[in-house]
């Protein structure tokens, strides 16, 4: 076997396939780019899932409690909670059904806060604590 040559060795060496030091590291800075425009936007989207769950647990609860008041001529009281639309309530025997199947925590796991009456005569208040998870910080979620 003939030995290559010195050009024909340098030619070799240049058109290698292969990945240079320039080349990874323009990929790593795109990546970098696209991470610091891209994530961002997604940070924002849990929170505002979180509060859309809410919001429709809120729906859900006051669906059932609509449903209690039918049947039972009035909403559960305060000491009741919400617990009455899973379990009988002590000395109401118009109570047909749980209303619910089990009670949820809000998204930041924080019980639902149920007051019935409620303020500014309202029949109950339903409440979420919201991300603060204390009520009245200005994001409670009704």
């Amino acid at each position: 076997m003939k030995p290559r040559s010195l050009h024909a060795r340098v030619y070799a060496v240049r058109h290698q396939k292969g990945v240079t030091l320039i080349e990874l590291m323009l990929v790593m800075v795109i990546i970098a780019i696209l991470a610091a425009v891209v994530v961002p936007k997604f940070t924002g989207q849990r929170e505002r899932a979180n509060q859309t769950k809410a919001k429709a647990d809120i729906a859900t609860l006051k669906n059932a409690l609509s449903m209690f008041e039918v049947d039972n001529g009035r909403f559960p009281t305060t000491d009741e909670g919400l617990r009455a639309l899973v379990e009988k309530p002590q000395g109401l025997d118009t109570w047909k059904h749980a209303y619910i199947d089990s009670l949820q925590k809000d998204p930041w796991e924080q019980d639902y806060i149920y007051r019935s009456p409620g303020n500014g005569g309202k029949d109950y208040d339903l409440i979420s604590s919201g991300p603060d998870k204390h009520e009245g910080g200005g994001d409670d979620i009704e």
